[in-house]
């Protein structure tokens, strides 16, 4: 579990570290009033990029157990482990319902 954790910090910095860079690039390549072949070269430069450092690429995953499924974002928890951090009141604000 630890190493998914691990490439999840990995990518969410590839997405903050090249953020500006890939804004430019796809600015340059859908921008009509320049000339095409500068387009083409700046798409080109847009897919040159890695891929992780893609912000569709990151997904939301528990940062306690790694799970990527059924997460609220609010606490970065699965429900499993939300429920149990509930339950022993270690969540500020969050009552059992009933």
């Amino acid at each position: 579990m630890r190493a998914r954790i691990l490439r999840d910090i990995k990518a969410r910095r590839a997405v903050v570290d090249k953020e500006l860079e890939r804004t430019i690039w796809r600015y340059l390549s859908r921008n009509t009033t320049l000339e095409p072949q500068i387009r083409m070269q700046a798409q080109l430069a847009l897919n040159r990029t890695p891929r992780e450092a893609s912000p569709t690429a990151i997904k939301n995953r528990c940062i306690i157990t790694g799970r990527g499924r059924g997460i609220f974002n609010e606490w970065k928890m699965c429900r499993f482990q939300f429920r149990m951090h509930a339950l022993n009141g270690e969540l500020p604000g969050v009552d059992k319902a009933s």
